[in-house]
């Protein structure tokens, strides 16, 4: 059984740029799902500490 190496695909090739891209936008998406969601947290919290 062969393992993945850093840099280089489970089949010992290097990883193609399509594979590097379709990183590159999950990560990205990723990052935008997180920061969307701390940022509406902090709204909201902010507008309930207006409230009381």
């Amino acid at each position: 059984m062969s393992t993945a190496v850093r840099g280089q695909s489970v089949a010992g090739r290097p990883p193609r740029v399509r594979d590097q891209a379709r990183d590159a936008v999950t990560v990205m998406a990723f990052s935008a799902a997180t920061s969307g969601a701390i940022a509406a947290a902090l709204v909201l919290l902010s507008h309930l500490g207006r409230q009381g």
